[in-house]
């Protein structure tokens, strides 16, 4: 008896393990050109990953199968009546192209996805993920662009300088129905904020992203089914971004692209089978009269809380004293659904410490270097006018250190509308900081005065460093709140001061090291469009990217990031459609530059080895010959790098005689360079500086029989 119980327990454990183990292998993180769940995208043709997950050391996926259903009931009964592609042997679980029945705009689609192990085991289906379509052809836009194209008021120039307040955009409509599905397709330039019957919709901030707007422009789209009610108001916020640029302070070499204006569009699908559209057209109002009197993204945000209108959008406000829109231009060449992920607001910061450092005036340290704005919660009188300035670091007098801020004002208004507490926080602007200084309040504010809101492109980390030396700790977190605080549909140089540019030089040597903390494949499929887009006939690609400082320097080390970027995405996330896409302005762009090569040595660059660390602390670049790297070195070598990868695409893209033509080319300036740039009696490159020796070492420059040699004068 007691072996027989032996028997049958030890059955039993067989049996649950078998059962707990067939199916090893899980599907997750199912995503849609990136993103999870992603609304409104333009791809006719998206492509789908997944993660694959097994208990089972060594397991590896085989083999794949694929439903995307019209319908979440078709998808739970297993019919891919949009596509189902049965099972397909092979290991790719990742960018998966789409390959089923056409997509049709404003419509929603779900998929799931099981796997086969290396045992050809399946497993179980994922769970449901799905994606929506914006509005795919040119055609479906029944929207006319609207605003105002023209300064009234207090929106008036005034001496050397603009301000121009927050444009607020109306439109009621009825609902007799029952509404089945709406969705509302928007851009509004140069940022927006939409409203539905009082309530704001998404949680994105500074939308949209920025773009190159002379070429494109990004609408956003928004399930707004839970919103629809009998009566109706649609109210849009306009602020002015990067499309209305001047300053509020001085006159600036940012372009500027014209008025802020609206286009919107609004799918009903009712019940019964039919359906209405609302549009923005001429028989919206508009008024400049709002709280937000000026607003700009270096200068800061000016609120005016006593101009407050409430119910402004909500149905019944009487708008009887707001003009009618203008009809206006439309932006740019084309619109375009926004792929990359949408700037928000991640976190929340309280403050470490306020200190008053003179009468009436409160320095509160945030404890971190961050980006974004605060909120405050304050109380004084009607009329009070707090105001906020925003800097990275303290004088010994314990103000705010502004020198490095240079021309941006950095400064917050916000006037009280009463005496009881008020809570506010601005819409269209941002800051680079860690204190804050606040004048204006009555009394001395305490801690819970104002919050930090943390902002930035919603990208996900993927990756995390820590070590047992908490110096290394803390470099990798400076580094990484750096990194994360510098995306803004675009990654940018600084956030704090009047430049905030998509420098291109900063990220050919950076992409490659963010992609192990970020997954920032979206925003950088993104950023190349907008160097694409800003390269001009000719070829020339600018510095910053989109162009809002039209930098056309022609150098071979920041443009050069055109070049690089589509193999980091190829590297890291096996994205080929990058390199397919930008090959042929790539390459436009490299016969353009050969107008500076001369002799095999380019003649031609602007920044040379930019920021040499300097003897002297309070310079930004040394001046020490010594350290100073030529510039045709460096730029002769980024040449020789961008023709071996330019070689490489071409392989990749099966464009042999481009190849053979880059290789050959490249051999040619692997001689000059050595030639031109080595001192054998010295065996070192240039003038001996850290530069000189490194860039030929690391581009594959310099010949096995020397890379001891350079490699001592390290």
């Amino acid at each position: 008896m007691k072996l027989f119980s032996i028997f049958i327990f030890s059955t039993a454990v067989l049996m649950m393990v078998h059962c707990t183990t067939r199916h090893q292998m899980t599907t997750e993180k199912l995503t849609c050109e990136y993103r999870t769940n992603p609304s409104g995208i333009d791809v006719a043709q998206p492509r789908l990953s997944w993660i694959c997950n097994s208990i089972k050391r060594g397991d590896k996926q085989t083999a794949y199968h694929i439903l995307v259903a019209s319908s979440k009931d078709n998808l739970h009964n297993n019919i891919g009546d949009m596509w189902d592609t049965q099972k397909v042997a092979s290991s790719q679980s990742i960018l998966v192209r789409y390959a089923g029945m056409a997509l049709e705009s404003d419509r929603d689609y779900f998929w799931k996805v099981r796997v086969w192990d290396n045992d050809g085991q399946p497993s179980d289906w994922s769970k449901t993920a799905f994606w929506s379509t914006g509005l795919l052809q040119p055609d479906d836009w029944k929207a006319k662009w609207i605003g105002l194209d023209r300064a009234v008021g207090d929106d008036a120039p005034n001496d050397a300088h603009t301000k121009l307040s927050a444009r607020m955009l109306r439109k009621e409509f009825s609902v007799d129905k029952n509404v089945k599905r709406a969705t509302t397709f928007i851009s509004g330039l140069g940022l927006f904020e939409l409203y539905i019957n009082g309530k704001k919709i998404g949680d994105q901030v500074l939308a949209p992203g920025l773009t190159e707007y002379n070429k494109r422009t990004f609408y956003m789209t928004f399930d707004v089914t839970e919103h629809m009610q009998n009566s109706n108001a649609i109210g849009v916020i306009l602020g002015n971004g990067r499309y209305f640029a001047p300053r509020s302070s001085e006159p600036a070499q940012t372009r500027t692209y014209g008025f802020p204006k609206l286009l919107l569009q609004t799918h009903i699908q009712f019940d019964d089978g039919t359906s209405e559209i609302i549009v923005s057209d001429e028989t919206w109002k508009l008024t400049t009269d709002g709280p937000i009197r000026r607003n700009n993204e270096y200068d800061g945000e000016f609120y005016d809380a006593r101009k407050e209108m409430p119910g402004w959008n909500a149905p019944g406000f009487d708008d009887s004293q707001w003009m009618q829109v203008d009809l206006v231009d439309k932006p740019g060449e084309k619109i375009v659904a926004q792929m990359a992920e949408p700037i928000k607001v991640t976190e929340t910061i309280k403050p470490v410490a306020v200190n008053e450092v003179e009468p009436g005036t409160f320095i509160f340290d945030m404890g971190q270097n961050m980006v974004g704005w605060v909120r405050i919660n304050v109380k004084g009188r009607k009329g009070d006018n707090v105001t906020l300035r925003f800097a990275e670091s303290l004088q010994e007098n314990g103000h705010l250190f502004m020198d490095n801020i240079r021309g941006a004002e950095v400064t917050d208004t916000y006037i009280l509308k009463s005496s009881s507490t008020e809570t506010w926080e601005p819409r269209f602007t941002y800051h680079g900081f860690r204190f804050v200084e606040m004048k204006g309040l009555p009394a001395r504010p305490s801690l819970s005065a104002l919050e930090g809101r943390v902002v930035h492109d919603a990208i996900k980390t993927t990756g995390t460093f820590k070590t047992s030396n908490e110096t290394i700790n803390q470099v990798y977190r400076n580094a990484y709140w750096g990194i994360r605080g510098n995306y803004r549909s675009m990654p940018t140089d600084c956030p704090q001061r009047d430049e905030r540019q998509g420098w291109l030089g900063d990220r050919a040597v950076e992409s490659f090291g963010e992609s192990f903390m970020f997954d920032i494949a979206a925003l950088y499929n993104k950023w190349l469009v907008d160097i694409q887009d800003a390269q001009n006939e000719e070829g020339s690609i600018p510095d910053v990217a989109p162009s809002y400082w039209p930098f056309y320097n022609d150098n071979m080390t920041w443009p050069g990031a055109y070049v690089i970027m589509p193999g980091m995405l190829y590297k890291q996330y096996g994205d080929l459609e990058a390199i397919q896409k930008h090959y042929t302005s790539m390459k436009k762009w490299l016969r353009y530059m050969e107008k500076y090569v001369h002799d095999g040595i380019v003649t031609k660059d602007n920044y040379g080895d930019w920021c040499v660390p300097p003897l002297d602390n309070t310079a930004i670049h040394s001046s020490d010959p010594k350290r100073i790297t030529s510039s045709e070195l460096i730029a002769t070598a980024y040449y020789y790098s961008h023709l071996e990868t330019m070689s490489f695409y071409a392989i990749l893209l099966e464009r042999n005689e481009d190849a053979a033509a880059y290789l050959k080319r490249a051999k040619e300036i692997y001689k000059t360079f050595n030639d031109h740039f080595y001192d054998e009696n010295l065996q070192q490159y240039g003038n001996n500086s850290q530069t000189s020796n490194v860039l030929p070492l690391a581009f594959g420059l310099v010949p096995e029989e020397r890379k001891a040699h350079v490699f001592q004068n390290l």
